[in-house]
């Protein structure tokens, strides 16, 4: 049974391209299939998390984080009411436009996009769901209903109007405006429930395990995080219900608790906000002007805490820094290479090159194929191409 507030599949506002309902499967259990099946989506298993995607076979992958966020967003939904395949299907779909070495590439392409545009992941994804994805005979992308590109969009928020965040306060990113202006996606509103929850979902994975990967990698122990909130009370109950445990189940068993109580703090305030608001329909979930799943004020700030911890002795390591710097090169040299000698893309790309007119829809396709890299292609590739001294070295 969904709440009255959740995204009912029989309500959805429908795909671009209208098709036959299927006879065995929801609209949004489609869209999620479609999601799995992408191309996009099977290139997350090369993209970088943290690390770059060939330092260890135990860090996450863009792939593994997706599909623990997607753990998360399913139990979640599931215990508020909501539809949980339409926030499965957001949360599967939220890092289809990441480009290749995570956040690095992702710095590097908004920076050689600012003369063209922009560039945005979350947008970049809406642009491979209705454009980039061709297979299917009657239309390109995915054509996914409107209840998922609205959470693609802004599960992270309104991007236009009184309730969006200062950095959406300049032009939309080319690739966010065209579908927009294609179907109006509501930007100045929140999105669904289900949207939100695939956000918090994003949240909780990567809180959880950039401290597993982070201790596997040896940037800090488990000594360092007896000092912080919520890990440091988690690994003292570890060890009062099981001394002399050994290094590895004392570490899970520590943060599996770090992972539950965030899971269980954002269920709670839901419940709560949700009691007291009563909204009727998944339209005044839209149109609350806040947030309904959230962390609660204590543990964001315990979060805080714990998130500048990462900040400074994981993401901003000087191994870590030393392999963004070297990345950046792949991508800062890959770019600039393809615009200017567009026939180095590959065949399939240009039928797309020979019909862009001007340097803008060049630059934008030339964007389309680097951003679609995994990490182990655009390291070969600026082998390849740009010589030696591109290729990246273990942590």
């Amino acid at each position: 049974m969904l709440a009255p507030f959740a995204c009912h599949p029989d309500q959805s506002r429908g795909r671009l391209f209208e098709e036959k309902l299927s006879s065995f499967r929801s609209p949004f259990q489609r869209d999620r299939d479609r999601i799995i099946h992408s191309s996009a989506f099977r290139r997350l298993k090369h993209k970088t998390q943290v690390f770059v995607e060939h330092e260890g076979d135990y860090y996450r992958t863009r792939l593994t984080h997706t599909i623990e966020v997607a753990q998360v967003a399913r139990t979640i939904s599931g215990v508020l009411g909501l539809n949980t395949d339409l926030a499965e299907a957001v949360a599967l779909a939220h890092d289809l436009g990441h480009t290749p070495f995570g956040h690095t590439g992702e710095d590097a392409m908004e920076r050689l996009m600012a003369p063209f545009g922009g560039f945005d992941h979350n947008a970049q994804a809406l642009r491979i769901v209705t454009r980039l994805e061709r297979h299917y005979a009657d239309f390109d992308g995915l054509n996914l209903t409107w209840e998922t590109l609205e959470g693609i969009a802004k599960h992270n928020g309104p991007v236009r109007g009184p309730n969006a965040e200062e950095k959406h306060a300049g032009p939309l990113p080319y690739a966010l405006a065209e579908v927009n202006a294609a179907w109006d996606l509501e930007l100045d509103t929140h999105a669904s429930a289900e949207a939100q929850v695939a956000a918090i979902a994003d949240d909780v994975a990567y809180s959880h395990h950039d401290l597993h990967d982070g201790l596997r990698s040896g940037l800090f122990n488990e000594l360092d995080l007896m000092d912080l909130p919520v890990t440091g009370p988690a690994f003292e109950e570890v060890d009062r219900l099981y001394p002399g445990l050994d290094k590895m189940r004392r570490r899970h068993e520590a943060l599996r608790r770090v992972f539950g109580r965030m899971v269980e703090d954002v269920i709670a305030v839901a419940q709560n906000r949700l009691a007291a608001a009563q909204p009727k329909s998944v339209g005044e979930i839209r149109h609350m002007g806040m947030t309904v799943i959230r962390f609660s004020k204590p543990l964001y700030q315990e979060l805080k805490a714990i998130r500048s911890f990462l900040f400074h002795r994981m993401y901003r390591a000087p191994s870590v820094m030393a392999e963004r710097a070297r990345v950046t090169q792949v991508i800062d040299g890959l770019f600039p290479l393809f615009l200017a000698e567009p026939g180095l893309l590959p065949a399939e790309w240009q039928p797309d090159v020979a019909g862009a007119k001007g340097d803008t829809e060049l630059a934008r396709i030339v964007c389309d194929y680097v951003a679609g890299m995994t990490d182990r292609f655009a390291l070969s590739e600026g082998e390849r191409l740009l010589g030696g001294g591109f290729r990246a070295s273990p942590l």
